[in-house]
C-alpha cells in the first residue's frame, strides 16, 4: 500500500508568515533609519512616542520649530516672535522668553516690573528665584488681572509686592527694568497666546539713563499711586543719546504721545508703514492720509479683529485707495509700530487709540536708527506677504 503523503500547506503558510515579518521588519528598520535621518539633519522632527504607539505617519512627522536668534546691536537686543499655526508645544518658539529670562536671572540687585498681563509660569518662577537670592522684585499690573491671572496670585501669596491700579482705565505698560540699569519693553505681554500666538516684539536696552527714565514712571505707580490722567510728567531724560542713535521716551497720558507721534507722521518725506493691533486715532489716521496725498507711500496692516468697526481707521484709509490690509495671522497681529522714511521707529505698549492716548497707562520709544528700523521693515514685509497670501 502507498503511504499518503502528508499535507506540507501549514509549514508553506508558516514559512509565508515568517518570510512576510522579515519583510515587514526590514521595511519598519528602514523607515527608522530614514527618519532618524531627517531628524538628525533637521529637514523635520519624529515624535517618536506617537510612532511607536502605531500613530498616523502625518502626526509622526512635523517641521522643526524656528530657529530664531535675537537681533543684537552694541547696545539692544531685539526681538520678534514667530508664531506657528497651528499652535502646537512641539513646534513653540521660545526665543522672546529665553530673552527676558536671561535678563531676570541676571539681576544682582532689582527688578521694577510694570506689566498689563503675566501668566507665564517660567516668568513668575524667575521672579521668585531672584527674590530668593535676595534681588528686591516689586510688580504694577492691572486691577482686572491681578484677580485673575492664577501666576500673578501665586507671586502675591509668595510675598512680592504687587501694585495694581483700581480704576477702570488699564495699566497697559509692558516693561521691565533691572538693576536700574537696563530696560525691557515692546509690545509682548508675558503669556502663552502673547508669546506663541501672536505676533510681538520687544527690545532689551542697557543704558541707565533710559532706566531712570523708566524708574521714574514705575515709582509713580509703585509709591505714589499715581495712573493714568494722575500721573507727572516729569521724565529725567526725555531725549537720550546712545552712540549716534536718538532714543525718546514717552509714557502715556501724560507726555502726549498721540501729538508726538502725528508730529513725526507730518514729517515724514518719502514712507510711512504701520503694524497696528488697535487704530482708531483720528488725529494720527489724518496725519497718514494727509501724507499720503503728498506723495509718501503709505503701506499698512491692521489686526483683523476690530478692523471693520466705525471706530477703526481701516475703512478710512481703504476708501482713499491706500495700501491698507488685515493681518494673516489666523491668531492676532498685536504690533503697535509706525516706521517712517526707514529711519524712525516707534515701539512699546501704545495702541494708536484716545483710550491709550488720553486714559491708559503706556509706555513708547521712539528710536531714530536706521539699523532698527530695518529689522522692523523685515517684520512689517512677513506680516504683509502673510496677509496678502491668507485667505479673507
Amino acid at each position: 500500500m502507498t503511504k499518503k503523503r502528508k499535507s506540507s500547506s501549514r509549514k508553506r503558510t508558516s514559512k509565508k508568515k515568517s518570510s512576510f515579518s522579515l519583510r515587514a521588519l526590514i521595511v519598519l528598520l528602514i523607515l527608522a533609519g530614514l527618519l532618524f535621518v531627517g531628524e538628525r539633519f533637521n529637514l523635520f522632527k519624529v515624535d517618536w512616542e506617537v510612532l511607536v504607539e502605531g500613530g498616523d505617519l502625518e502626526d509622526v512627522i512635523y517641521s522643526p520649530p524656528v530657529e530664531v536668534e535675537p537681533i543684537s546691536g552694541e547696545w539692544y537686543q531685539l526681538y520678534f516672535t514667530s508664531p506657528q499655526y497651528p499652535d502646537e508645544e512641539r513646534t513653540r518658539v521660545y526665543t522672546m522668553v529665553d530673552g527676558l529670562l536671561k535678563a531676570i536671572n541676571n539681576a544682582q540687585n532689582s527688578i521694577d516690573m510694570a506689566i498689563y498681563e503675566l501668566e507665564l509660569d517660567l516668568v513668575a518662577d524667575a521672579l521668585l528665584t531672584a527674590k530668593a537670592r535676595g534681588v528686591k522684585v516689586r510688580l504694577v499690573t492691572d486691577t482686572d488681572e491681578i484677580e485673575t491671572l492664577d501666576a500673578l496670585i501665586r507671586l502675591k501669596k509668595e510675598g512680592i509686592p504687587i501694585v495694581d491700579d483700581q480704576r477702570g482705565a488699564i495699566m497697559h505698560d509692558k516693561f521691565v527694568i533691572i538693576d536700574g540699569q537696563s530696560v525691557w519693553t515692546g509690545s509682548w505681554n508675558f503669556t502663552s497666546n502673547d508669546t506663541f500666538r501672536n505676533n510681538n516684539h520687544a527690545i532689551f536696552i542697557q543704558e541707565s539713563h533710559l532706566a531712570e527714565n523708566y524708574t521714574t514712571e514705575f515709582e509713580e505707580m509703585f509709591v505714589r499711586h499715581e495712573f493714568g490722567p494722575t500721573s507727572t510728567a516729569n521724565t529725567p531724560n526725555p531725549q537720550i543719546k546712545i552712540g549716534d542713535t536718538l532714543v525718546e521716551t514717552c509714557f502715556a497720558p501724560e507726555d502726549e504721545c498721540g501729538d508726538k507721534l502725528v508730529e513725526y507722521i507730518e514729517d515724514a518725506q518719502e514712507s510711512i508703514r504701520f503694524m497696528a493691533f488697535s487704530f482708531t486715532h483720528e488725529a494720527i489716521g489724518a496725519a497718514v492720509e494727509e501724507r499720503a496725498r503728498a506723495g509718501v507711500q503709505v503701506r499698512g496692516i491692521f489686526e483683523t479683529r476690530g478692523s471693520e468697526t466705525e471706530y477703526s481707521e481701516y475703512g478710512r484709509l481703504l476708501q482713499q485707495n491706500l495700501d491698507v490690509v488685515q493681518d494673516g495671522n489666523p491668531y492676532t497681529l498685536h504690533h503697535k509700530v509706525f516706521i517712517i522714511d526707514n529711519q524712525i521707529v516707534t515701539i512699546g505698549s501704545f495702541n494708536f487709540s484716545d483710550n491709550a492716548d488720553n486714559s491708559n497707562d503706556e509706555n513708547m520709544l521712539i528710536v531714530h536708527s536706521p539699523e532698527i528700523a530695518a529689522e522692523f521693515a523685515k517684520e512689517f514685509d512677513r506680516n504683509y506677504t502673510l496677509a496678502q497670501n491668507s485667505t479673507p
